[in-house]
């Protein structure tokens, strides 16, 4: 029963985690949960001052405001021009963080305030504080509490979906609409405060990050359709965090530390050999282009040269080679392909363009006419831009987009 619980925890925690984390990786925000992680510290400090009490409410109040503090601080920063963004997030954390430790070591030395459990966490013990209501046992207060958060932050993407998808793909057009992009960035940063808060006592720290950022990360390289996104960011995040128990369970080390392994290595597999975007499928195409231009410089060069009295000399193998500067295994390998494929044919040592080989170099060269003329009408549109497009203007060359063979 406990490691059902304590499986159940996980999941609803990820869940939780894994929806403000897709906005904040299309938002290109992921390192800011990384500085609200840290200095929420300081606000349970401070909440703890103001009430003397460590099961009060108004600590989760406190660390919640402390991490709207942190995206404010940063943002400060980060518009006066003089530091990128990760610049700032990297003096503000730290800062805020360490004067929580300060306080916590000059103030609160006789006070058990488990800075430990709130940064580091450990999810065997969460299914050991349990919410009894008049003697009954109703199971793991980390349980409701997460739930609780879940379905708030469900919530608030269904009720703001579109909110919050305008103004993360186009703030101009969402003031033009009348929406506001500060109330919904700084709506989305509440919720990602109290969700951060919400998970330390049960998960801490690390892998709050790794849950908020992991999943949706390796759901944004299978799929670029937000609401696919989102229910591919809580499958994943799922799947890692009941894998990541049982391998714990299996070598005997810390559930939260191999569940935040598993998040990264789940990541590796899909950046590797995803489908569509993974290093392996793009090789391949990269492959598969270098061939098709391959093929097409020969089809064009034994086209150009078919009618003409050296012709015979001109689509050689040798000739070819030499023109080309490719190899002479390199032009075998092409021209055996191509004749496989029906589109040349070889007599003697020359290459000669059947009838399917010159439909096919007939419709790339429509293709690539219909690109020329789709490219010229956007440098048109560049040339009537009078300020700070005019320099690109000058670097294109008059004779772009004419293309010939």
């Amino acid at each position: 029963m406990v490691y059902f619980e304590i499986q159940l925890i996980a999941v609803v925690v990820v869940a939780a985690c894994a929806i403000p984390g897709t906005f904040l990786i299309l938002r290109q925000m992921s390192m800011m949960t990384d500085a609200i992680s840290h200095t929420v510290l300081l606000g349970i400090v401070l909440a703890f001052f103001v009430t003397h009490d460590l099961g009060s409410p108004l600590l989760i109040a406190g660390a919640a405001l402390m991490g709207l503090f942190t995206v404010y601080f940063t943002e400060v920063l980060n518009r006066t021009k003089q530091m990128s963004e990760d610049s700032a997030i990297g003096i503000v954390f730290p800062f805020l963080f360490s004067i929580a430790i300060l306080l916590i070591s000059m103030l609160a030395k006789n006070v058990h305030l488990d800075t430990r459990c709130v940064l580091l966490g450990e999810l065997i013990f969460a299914p050991s504080q349990r919410l009894v209501v008049d003697g009954a046992d109703l199971g793991p207060r980390a349980l409701y509490t997460m739930g609780f958060i879940l379905l708030l932050n469900i919530g608030f993407v269904v009720i703001f979906f579109k909110e919050l998808k305008l103004t993360t793909f186009d703030e101009n057009l969402a003031v033009a609409l009348g929406f506001s992009p500060v109330i919904m960035h700084y709506a989305l940063m509440s919720i990602v405060s109290i969700t951060a808060v919400g998970a330390f006592e049960a998960v801490g720290s690390v892998l709050v990050i790794a849950f908020m950022i992991g999943p949706a990360a390796t759901a944004y390289l299978l799929t670029k359709d937000i609401k696919k996104l989102l229910i591919l960011s809580v499958l994943i995040g799922a799947a890692n965090a009941i894998a990541g128990f049982w391998l714990a369970m299996w070598i005997d080390v810390s559930i939260s530390g191999m569940m935040a392994v598993v998040t990264g290595l789940s990541f590796g597999l899909v950046f590797v050999f995803g489908k569509d975007n993974g290093l392996v499928a793009i090789a391949r195409r990269r492959r598969q282009q270098a061939k098709e231009f391959a093929d097409l410089t020969m089809l064009f060069h034994i086209f150009r040269h078919e009618n003409s009295p050296r012709a015979e000399i001109e689509n050689g193998i040798a000739t070819i080679s030499k023109h080309l500067n490719w190899k002479e295994t390199k032009i075998e390998a092409r021209a055996a392909d191509l004749i496989g494929r029906g589109f040349l044919v070889k007599e003697n040592k020359k290459l000669i363009l059947t009838e399917a080989g010159q439909s096919f170099l007939a419709l790339s060269r429509s293709k690539e006419r219909a690109h020329g003329f789709h490219f010229r009408n956007l440098l048109r549109k560049i040339a009537f831009v009078p300020t700070h497009l005019t320099s690109l203007k000058k670097t294109v060359p008059r004779n772009v987009g004419k293309l010939s063979v």
